[in-house]
């Protein structure tokens, strides 16, 4: 077994102080705006956590698209193995992580799906062969090989040739509306900022973790 014990990174970053009863969602603008102009390579990548009918929990990547009072949205196949998820089990977390700049954001949510117009728009703005991908890949099912996909994209260059390439009926948004989110600030000595930030009827209940 490869031994990582000695790997290991100093967080020296600022003190994260937080009093009153600021916004959750004001605070995660800052903060992904402050990581563009860290110069952060896609600072909107959010880790997608799902958990399938037998409770085996699954993460991967997704991109932010949206965020607002409402909540986070992003894009996806409703076939793939995150939808079928999310269709039995509506309860997700995201996970951001900017190490250059020793922060890390978590939320906890219910997943639904987006406004049927937010998904048209969001469609019609994207690059024509992200279009074409769309239509080209039955996400997450098992294919023989690359070629199939390369076929499937040739196929529909063709049928939407000289056409405005429309949304498919399988792809489109959701919205996770959170009840959690956790702010935390990398420091020294692993004696970490953390701030977590739960939804009441009385609006956003924030407290003070220790690291």
């Amino acid at each position: 077994m490869s031994d990582y014990i000695h790997v290991r990174n100093t967080y020296e970053g600022p003190s994260l102080e937080i009093t009153g009863q600021p916004d959750p969602i004001a605070l995660l603008h800052t903060w992904l705006d402050e990581a563009m102009r860290a110069g952060i390579e896609e600072p909107n990548a959010m880790a997608l956590s799902t958990v399938d009918s037998l409770g085996q929990p699954s993460s991967r990547m997704v991109l932010l698209r949206g965020l607002s009072d409402e909540g986070l949205e992003f894009y996806t196949n409703y076939t793939s193995r995150k939808a079928v998820e999310m269709a039995d089990n509506t309860q997700v977390a995201l996970l951001f992580f900017w190490p250059s700049v020793h922060r890390q954001v978590r939320l906890e949510g219910t997943a639904i799906f987006s406004d049927p117009k937010h998904s048209d728009t969001y469609f019609y703005e994207r690059p024509r062969d992200h279009q074409i991908g769309a239509w080209a890949s039955p996400q997450s099912a098992s294919i023989p090989d690359r070629k199939a996909i390369e076929e499937n994209v040739a196929r529909f260059e063709q049928m939407f040739e000289g056409k405005e390439v429309p949304r498919p009926s399988f792809w489109g948004g959701y919205l996770v509306i959170p009840h959690q989110i956790e702010f935390w600030q990398g420091r020294e000595s692993r004696l970490h900022d953390r701030y977590r930030f739960q939804r009441t009827e009385q609006g956003w209940k924030v407290e003070r973790l220790a690291p």
